[in-house]
């Protein structure tokens, strides 16, 4: 019997507001490949909630990470969310180092900032050192915020952004290393467009936009990416699955009336996931 695919989710575990392993580790569930966390801290809520509660699990990660390796787990994709330091990403590049085989595909979501702002908890010297995961990386899904900042370029007027200048930043994204690139949550009047990079060639594809951005999208795109490549299913189709996914989840939400910051409330529609 062939063994069942398995993800490293690199990310911080948070109680309530649907985002990081608490969207990632459900959703790759119900797609049948098996969820690993490795927390880079627990929340009570995210920071989008007037306060809230964090352990910072950076002390724990190198013994956590020995564990496994004593262990003798592997893994077919290591997948990276929010990381809160430079050490956390130094212990992220020693997860590479000792995790990454000659099939395991390596996605990192370079989780800084959105709508033209960096993250309160993101400094100029961290987002820098984002960029030395770059090499390392397979498949990167930045928004246009986040891959402005792994590229040292301003944020465009009203994040707005032609397609020849959407193909540059991909492609220079794409030289620092990754073999996909895919620049998410593009503004288009009514349309959202995501934008997907490889050999030298890039294309789009846009879904409707519904209502507002809301936490954890950015976590269930990458998660679902993350999963359909390593069963096996085409990049550009795995992604098409995420945004239509999503957008169900947004139309839903607003259907319900719920705060931005309480997320996607995906689980209604985790069925979708489970043909693929």
């Amino acid at each position: 019997m062939a063994r069942q695919k398995r993800i490293a989710l690199i990310n911080d575990i948070t109680g309530f507001g649907r985002c990081s392993v608490t969207v990632q580790l459900p959703l790759i569930s119900a797609m049948r490949v098996q969820a690993c966390p490795l927390p880079t801290a627990i929340l009570s809520v995210h920071t989008g909630f007037p306060n809230h509660y964090l352990d910072d699990y950076t002390a724990r990660m190198r013994p956590y990470m020995e564990n496994w390796a004593e262990n003798g787990l592997t893994f077919d994709a290591l997948l990276t969310g929010f990381l809160g330091s430079e050490e956390q990403i130094e212990v992220v590049l020693e997860c590479i180092r000792r995790f990454k085989g000659k099939d395991t595909e390596v996605i990192v979501d370079p989780v800084m900032g959105d709508n033209g702002k960096l993250y309160s908890s993101y400094t100029p010297e961290l987002c820098a050192k984002m960029r030395q995961l770059l090499p390392h990386a397979d498949v990167v899904t930045p928004n246009l915020t986040e891959a402005c900042r792994l590229l040292g370029v301003p944020y465009p007027p009203g994040g707005l952004v032609s397609m020849p200048a959407l193909e540059k930043m991909a492609a220079d994204i794409a030289a620092m290393g990754p073999r996909d690139v895919i620049i998410t949550g593009l503004h288009t009047g009514d349309r959202v467009r995501t934008y997907l990079y490889g050999n030298g060639r890039g294309h789009s594809f846009d879904n409707a936009k519904v209502g507002h951005d809301r936490s954890g999208s950015g976590d269930a795109f990458a998660a679902i990416v993350a999963a359909a490549l390593v069963r096996g299913i085409p990049l550009a189709e795995g992604a098409q699955v995420a945004a239509d996914f999503i957008g169900h989840c947004l139309l839903y939400a607003e259907e319900l009336g719920l705060p931005w910051n309480y997320g996607l409330p995906f689980e209604a529609f985790m069925g979708e996931l489970t043909v693929l």
